[in-house]
């Protein structure tokens, strides 16, 4: 699973993660602040927040010659561009500056953090190896702008980038130049664009006034992309590599520093 949906919204299932073990560590120290008083809720959300800006940065750093050609991308955080080892070096420094300058709170901010690292872990890791195992390019057949059948299976041996897209999502509508001129770039890798639900003549005249060219449309009738990987969001894109394995995937707006860092992981490979 890629995703869930509550309602008219939609949240991956890594941002759900950290936002479950963030409850259960301000549970946690709130349980151990009972007796002292020392409640670590304003303590936890600081080290969260400098965690998410130093992750933020660490990502922009690394991308810097993609911002800089935009340079209010910097702020556009939905493009999801965090940089996870910055980001837990920033949390750490500032868990051991409470840790120092807050004796009194020592025991129960330790008991969140460790509380709600535990739970992270528990949960992240095997979802991550369970996802890792799962088939990436099932029998599934889509049918071409042409109205010809499609088989995932037929473009395995080069890395694929599966995009799933619908002519009435906004942020499908942004980020679809990113992904043309990307496709345009990169010749060793399959883009495919699976269109959801909507008929081949809509989807050509929307591709013709956004004025991108596509190669490789295809159209989902069904979702059974959808089903088979979980999503349950638009836009939805998925890093495959050439052995036909899920790497990584990206719920919402591509941004050309977020493609970027994900282009690199399945071109390494």
């Amino acid at each position: 699973m890629q995703s869930l949906a509550l309602g008219p919204f939609a949240i991956s299932l890594d941002h759900l993660l950290i936002l479950v073990a963030l409850l259960i560590a301000l549970f946690a120290g709130w349980l151990s602040s009972r007796r002292s008083g020392h409640n670590p809720e304003a303590a936890l959300f600081t080290i969260l927040l400098v965690g998410l800006l130093a992750a933020r940065l660490g990502f922009v750093l690394r991308f810097y010659e993609e911002y800089r050609r935009d340079p209010l991308g910097i702020i556009d955080i939905r493009d999801g561009g965090f940089w996870w080892v910055s980001g837990l070096v920033g949390a750490a420094l500032a868990g051991l500056w409470y840790l120092w300058r807050r004796p009194a709170m020592r025991r129960s901010l330790g008991v969140a953090l460790l509380s709600g690292g535990i739970t992270w872990g528990a949960t992240a890791i095997p979802l991550a190896q369970i996802q890792a195992a799962q088939e990436s390019l099932p029998d599934i057949t889509l049918t071409s702008l042409e109205g010809n059948p499609v088989n995932l299976q037929a473009y395995e041996g080069k890395p694929i980038v599966l995009n799933i897209w619908a002519t009435w999502c906004p942020p499908c509508v942004r980020e679809m130049p990113v992904l043309a001129q990307a496709q345009s770039e990169h010749p060793e890798i399959h883009f495919l664009f699976a269109n959801l639900g909507e008929d081949s003549v809509s989807v050509e005249a929307f591709l013709m006034e956004l004025g991108v060219e596509l190669d490789n449309v295809l159209l989902d009738q069904q979702n059974a992309i959808g089903q088979h990987y979980g999503s349950r969001a638009l836009p939805t894109t998925l890093f495959i590599d050439a052995d036909g394995q899920l790497r990584d995937s990206h719920l919402g707006e591509l941004s050309r520093a977020s493609l970027a860092d994900k282009l690199a992981r399945i071109r390494a490979d």
